[in-house]
């Protein structure tokens, strides 16, 4: 069943590449420019959801929530550069469902829209797929619990340290490139800085209590990405 989406963003270079994503992922999607325009085409395509942002250029994005809280029930889920508890509060507080700061990626997006219309009755996403448990060396990852040691100690990771890690062990001994690290961790419609691979490497490596001038775990290979060391290399 496809959900007609309204996403209401002035900005064409975010609008234009998520429209066309979400409609890769199953939306019918139709956009909006201004707060004014976004409240008449909710009222004409009467959607399962609404994309709002927060910055808008005639009406501000709460304002449009507000106004339009005082005659639907939409699900709303609003996008913004302002991350802090605050704006996220009252956003939530005027009656959007969900709050997503920029930069973000589909991943997580279609995550919290697919959340957002399960609570609001719609149906639920696809089940997913049995969790596995993964070794190589002494470093072990449980799906299940989504933990992950290495011999006794308890690595603590971060969700996308854990999704990296989870996709390096998969193809221990085998070379990833950046761009396929960054397609399957953070998906090939990420918004932001590519940089953030490196970041995530060098927490893992830390946690791992790599050397990076000399990794046990996660290798390097110049100008194409990383590896995980193989089985027989962690053997000794």
């Amino acid at each position: 069943m496809s959900h007609t989406v309204v996403l209401i963003e002035d900005e064409p270079s975010i609008s234009e590449p998520l429209a066309a994503a979400l409609a890769g992922e199953g939306f019918d999607v139709a956009v909006a420019g201004t707060g004014r325009a976004g409240l008449d085409l909710i009222a004409q395509r009467e959607p399962d959801l609404v994309l709002l942002d927060v910055m808008l250029p005639d009406i501000d994005g709460r304002d449009v929530c507000r106004t339009l809280r005082a005659r639907s029930d939409v699900p709303v889920i609003m996008l913004t550069a302002r991350g802090r508890e605050t704006d996220r509060v009252v956003g939530l507080e005027l009656g959007a469902d969900d709050y997503v700061v920029k930069p973000f990626g589909m991943a997580e997006l279609v995550a919290r829209m697919r959340a957002v219309l399960r609570r609001a009755g719609q149906p639920a996403a696809p089940v997913e797929p049995p969790a596995t448990t993964l070794q190589v060396g002494d470093v072990r990852l449980d799906e299940r619990t989504w933990s992950a040691t290495r011999g006794d100690t308890d690595l603590e990771l971060a969700r996308r340290e854990f999704e990296l890690l989870r996709l390096l062990m998969r193809n221990a001994g085998t070379v990833l490139s950046r761009e396929q690290l960054m397609e399957e961790v953070w998906d090939p419609n990420w918004f932001g800085p590519t940089k953030t691979l490196d970041v995530h490497v060098s927490a893992l490596r830390r946690k791992l209590g790599d050397d990076p001038t000399a990794p046990r775990y996660i290798h390097t290979v110049r100008g194409v990405g990383f590896r995980f060391a193989a089985p027989e290399e962690l053997a000794g």
